[in-house]
């Protein structure tokens, strides 16, 4: 598996900023960002995005620190199935302070795939109890481990059956720092948080995308409800010289009212995240010299 850590060894030129042990997550290059603001705005204007609706964005090109997107990034939004990795993170820090209660074994492998790439909600409600007991138990005891990272999350229901969450939050920035610590292997056992994330599955930033190549590997989680459409991944980007870019992806679309026909907003909005993430990829492409 391609984390950061083996990627440094044959790349010498990443050069990482920190601002409290965190990198400047939170100043956005002008260009990139103003594509994809002028993008959102035109779906607004002819009524794609009505205004019942929210979007945030973000983009960090790891390569040279840099944050190039930064739209709405401080706003909680729901968040849906894109807080099971943070689910599983809290296993981990459990697992890693008692192996004997809270063991890695094959059964406990099969409910993390389930949970991840499957995005089974039972799975999901297990580990939150298993971790924390309930909830709100959950949401205290992330925040008392890596406070620095869950700064807007709110973890307050499970996910009940049918998946109609909607009172659980993140925002775009939480995610952000989120995937920054885990390619840094900043959290523990921040490998197999990616090795689940990276396992075949649905996504809204490769596939049905424009210009991006088959086989452009992604470590990600989508969430999805009839008020929810959203991504957030790591794409490892390969340059013509053989390097690989990584960067992060980060589309939500919150809507304050359900759809009235699900199956065809979450088609649309999930368009409107792979359009994004196709205007993402041309620029990194011209500023890395992508394939």
């Amino acid at each position: 598996m391609l984390t950061r850590r083996s990627f440094l060894q044959t790349s010498a030129c990443f050069v990482f900023t920190a601002l409290a042990g965190w990198p400047n997550l939170g100043h956005a290059q002008p260009s990139l960002q103003n594509q994809v603001n002028s993008y959102i705005q035109r779906q607004r204007r002819a009524g794609r995005i009505p205004r019942d609706e929210q979007t945030a964005w973000s983009v960090y090109d790891f390569t040279t620190s840099t944050k190039l997107v930064a739209i709405n990034e401080e706003r909680p939004l729901q968040a849906a199935s894109m807080i099971k990795p943070f689910v599983a993170q809290g296993y981990f820090y459990r697992h890693v302070a008692d192996r004997r209660s809270f063991p890695y074994d094959t059964q406990i492998q099969q409910r993390m795939a389930a949970m991840i790439r499957h995005s089974c909600n039972t799975e999901t409600n297990y580990f939150i109890n298993r971790v924390a007991g309930s909830p709100t138990g959950f949401d205290r005891f992330l925040k008392q481990r890596a406070g620095g990272i869950f700064r807007q999350t709110q973890i307050v229901e499970y996910i009940p059956q049918g998946g109609r969450t909607y009172r659980n939050q993140a925002s775009a920035r939480d995610y952000s720092r989120f995937l920054y610590a885990i390619w840094n292997d900043n959290l523990p056992m921040s490998e197999q948080v990616l090795h689940y994330m990276g396992l075949p599955s649905g996504d809204r930033i490769l596939q049905g995308s424009t210009g991006i190549p088959l086989g452009t590997k992604l470590y990600n989680k989508t969430g999805s409800t009839a008020r929810l459409c959203g991504d957030m991944g790591i794409v490892l980007a390969r340059g013509r010289n053989g390097r690989i870019y990584p960067y992060t992806f980060i589309g939500i679309i919150d809507k304050s009212r359900r759809a009235d026909n699900y199956t065809s907003w979450i088609r649309d909005r999930g368009n409107v995240l792979r359009e994004v993430s196709s205007i993402v990829y041309a620029f990194m492409k011209q500023r890395h010299g992508l394939f």
